[in-house]
This record gives structure tokens, sequence and C-alpha cells, in this order.
């Protein structure tokens, strides 16, 4: 099992580029990339719900549970 991040998918969703989301959520860019490319161990539920908030979208929009796959391979 794993949890996949498709923040890129909606940040290209909505126009919305790494530096201008890194400045609305206040996260430093080095974080977001973390999180973007699905290397991020854990994600507090403020920054989520601020994401979501600047992103116009859901919890559900940027995390994806994917049966049978290990956290691993999702990295790849």
């Amino acid at each position: 099992m794993a949890i996949k991040v498709n923040l890129d998918l909606e940040m290209v969703k909505r126009k919305v580029s790494l530096t201008e989301l890194s400045e609305k959520v206040g996260i430093t860019m080095a974080n977001l990339s973390i999180l973007k490319s699905n290397k991020a161990k854990a994600i507090r539920f403020t920054t989520l719900n601020d994401i979501c908030e600047v992103l116009g979208c859901q919890p559900g929009d940027i995390l994806e549970y994917v049966p049978g796959e290990s956290p691993n391979s999702l990295n790849e």
C-alpha cells in the first residue's frame, strides 16, 4: 500500500507555480519539492489545509491511495 501525492497535477490544472504556492502557503520550495516528488514521509494537516485553500481543491485531489504498491515504487 502507498499514498501517491498528485500535487504537481493539481498545480498544473490551476496554473500555479512552485514559487507562487510556496509563498502563499508559507512553506519552503524545497519542502514542496519533496512533497511533489513523493519523497515526503508525512504532511501536517495545517499544511494540507493551506495547500487545498490556495489551490481550491480537496485533500483527495492531492493524496491518492494506491493499493498493492510499495511506498518506494512510487518514487521511481
